[in-house]
């Protein structure tokens, strides 16, 4: 791949044509606000100006709504060799497309999982795909080329092929993206008039089930326009666990021993089937998840704090698995989390009282 053209310079457009043009790759892009288009040359992510002739591959980055649209034109313009979509949403585009008479050999549907609750060019980053994995779904009408032009774009973008059916991820990313989105923002959504008292209970829990809420929710009814049924679905499977889940906490309300003992076993149904999914959530690298322990250590809210305690944990000859702050309310103090393998807490505590730090027990 020497020659790309990004169509679309949001978040993900943005970010693959950086990586794309560290990499030495001529990048053209192109945005129906050529403004978006401009802030997007202007932080290294290519030209703002049309290429002379066709190029190796056009990554259309469009809204699933009008990502068909889209490509129907690139494709009718002939703009390059190869087509790719980079769209949360796999099989309604495809179908659009073949709705439309076109020959899709040339086009092969992508979708990288990455992103952040921030929209647009200025969020993007060059390493925002780096060892996440990348849903590719070829068909048997896929040209060799055109798969091969996937694999590179997902090689410079530093992230993991994963290959599927269409409609198959459309189902997998309503499970582990679009029904969770929904969920967070159910959450969120009671703290909107709560007691200004209550929300400064807030923790660590509240902000990790409620961060994911904080997106842009235009580009999210793009999203939940183009996948609706499958998420439904989930959630009317959700919506009949909270019902039970209900029934079991009136359940523990009751004076009624038996009633009591069973409001507890349905809660605690609840909570083990939560256990039994949360353990086949990927890991670290997306290899099989570990435990870790937790080391904590209470810190001053200071510039450089955390680059010390990373420093001193290197100087002990122990590797930081995973690392969580919880604030402390009111106070410039915090309590950070490091997640390390088993083997390695005493040691780390050791090593972090000696050269001074708060270590909780």
């Amino acid at each position: 791949m020497r020659t790309a053209l990004v169509i679309g310079t949001g978040l993900i457009g943005t970010s693959a044509a950086l990586a794309l043009a560290q990499r030495g790759v001529t990048v053209h892009l192109e945005d129906h606000d050529p403004e978006q288009a401009r802030t997007a040359a202007a932080l290294g992510a290519g030209a703002d100006a049309p290429p002379e002739g066709p190029v190796d591959v056009a990554i259309v980055a469009a809204p699933p709504a009008h990502v068909s649209s889209v490509l129907a034109d690139a494709m009718r313009r002939g703009v390059a060799r190869g087509y790719l979509d980079v769209a949360s949403v796999k099989g309604g585009p495809r179908r659009e497309l073949e709705a439309l008479g076109l020959d899709l050999s040339a086009y092969l549907g992508t979708h990288p999982m990455s992103g952040r609750e921030k929209s647009g060019p200025l969020a993007a980053s060059a390493d925002l795909f780096e060892g996440r994995p990348w849903v590719l779904t070829p068909t048997r009408d896929t040209d060799t080329e055109v798969l091969n032009l996937a694999l590179e774009l997902v090689s410079h973008c530093r992230a993991v092929p994963v290959v599927m059916d269409a409609d198959a991820h459309d189902r997998a990313v309503a499970l582990v993206s679009h029904m969770p989105h929904l969920v967070s923002s159910l959450v969120a959504a009671r703290l909107e008039h709560a007691e200004e008292a209550a929300v400064r209970l807030c923790g660590q829990g509240i902000r990790d089930v409620t961060r994911i809420a904080a997106s842009d929710p235009r580009m999210w009814i793009d999203i939940l326009s183009a996948n609706p049924g499958p998420v439904a679905d989930l959630l009317t499977d959700v919506a009949g666990d909270l019902e039970e889940t209900v029934r079991a906490l009136r359940s523990l309300q009751s004076s009624d021993e038996a009633k009591r003992r069973e409001g507890a076993g349905g809660i605690e149904g609840v909570l083990r089937r939560g256990n039994a999914g949360q353990v086949r959530v990927p890991g670290k690298h997306g290899s099989a998840p570990r435990a870790y322990e937790v080391v904590a250590v209470l810190i001053d809210d200071q510039p450089g704090q955390l680059a010390r305690i990373f420093a001193d944990a290197g100087l002990a000859g122990v590797n930081i698995e995973d690392v969580r702050i919880e604030h402390a309310t009111g106070q410039q103090a915090g309590l950070v989390q490091l997640m390390v393998e088993p083997r390695s807490a005493g040691v780390l505590s050791a090593a972090l009282a000696e050269r001074g730090w708060a270590v909780r027990q």
